[in-house]
């Protein structure tokens, strides 16, 4: 092999090292193992309610006519080695094909002040949680 292709083939596997770190560990584990800002308190989400309905418009497949939409209030726990505002947020919205999925929760996660995170199946995250209706979000447009 000679230096110059040695050399091509260094920088492309320095280029690509990093790459190949960020996508080794994913997933809620990997997430929730970060030690960002560990211990500090968090600031509130202030705007909570905007920020869940800019990441809710991408994030349905269809955002138009979500049904029995409601939110709690943020609050802030230690989740996995950290300090995180979490909200619970819970509606029925349609797949693909048009046709209702059911009512279902998730977890939005806050650090730092604005948006994260979305867990899908938050278990422990959203228990007997108190919700209030979320008209802005049974009216979203795309």
């Amino acid at each position: 092999m000679g230096l110059g292709r040695f050399v091509r083939c260094s920088l492309a596997l320095a280029m690509f090292l990093p790459l190949a770190a960020c996508a080794g560990g994913s997933g809620e584990e990997t997430y929730f193992a970060r030690p960002r800002n560990a211990g500090a308190p968090q600031p509130f989400p202030v705007n909570y309610r905007a920020d869940l309905l800019a990441f809710l418009r991408t994030y349905l497949n269809d955002p138009t006519n979500v049904r029995d939409a409601s939110i709690s209030e943020p609050v802030q726990r230690f989740i996995g080695g950290a300090n995180r505002y979490v909200l619970c947020v819970r509606y029925d919205t349609r797949d693909s094909s048009g046709h209702y999925t059911g009512t279902a929760d998730r977890a939005a996660l806050y650090l730092d002040g604005r948006f994260d995170r979305m867990i899908e199946k938050p278990q422990d995250l959203c228990p007997a949680t108190a919700y209030a209706p979320f008209p802005e979000l049974e009216k979203l447009k795309r």
